[in-house]
């Protein structure tokens, strides 16, 4: 993802993930009834949704099966890896270990986390060899 691309705010990351979940295109019904447990929508409100996120180059819509179908454009890694580099720079001047410290002082992480990452980092390194 390129540092163009536009971001995504919380209602049209939840769309997002529903639409990136699914193996095939989906109907906007089928969005609307996966965000039921957390948004009280009528279709209306997700139609211009999904309308911006179609403007915003996030997803494509087939209109040719008489039934609106809605794929991603940008994949998920791709977002999240670009969204998570930006997040670094501009939070952390792309220090991992300040991202890592400060989680850690707040306790937001803790010793088990800290064991989990430990022992990611070893296969990572492990795999280079």
């Amino acid at each position: 993802m390129d540092n163009t691309q536009k971001k995504l705010g919380e209602a049209e990351l939840e769309i997002m993930q529903v639409i990136w979940s699914s193996e095939a295109p989906v109907p906007s019904n089928y969005i609307l009834k996966e965000l039921q447990a957390r948004r009280k929508w009528q279709l209306s409100t997700l139609m211009t949704s999904l309308a911006r996120l179609c403007g915003k180059g996030f997803v494509s819509c087939d209109r040719s099966t008489g039934s609106n179908l809605y794929s991603p454009v940008i994949p998920e890694h791709a977002y999240k890896a670009g969204t998570s580099r930006r997040f670094l720079e501009k939070l952390y001047h792309n220090s991992i270990q300040d991202l890592v410290a400060t989680l850690y002082s707040d306790r937001a992480i803790g010793d088990s986390d800290i064991a989990e990452l430990r022992a990611f980092l070893d296969r990572l390194e492990d795999e280079r060899r």
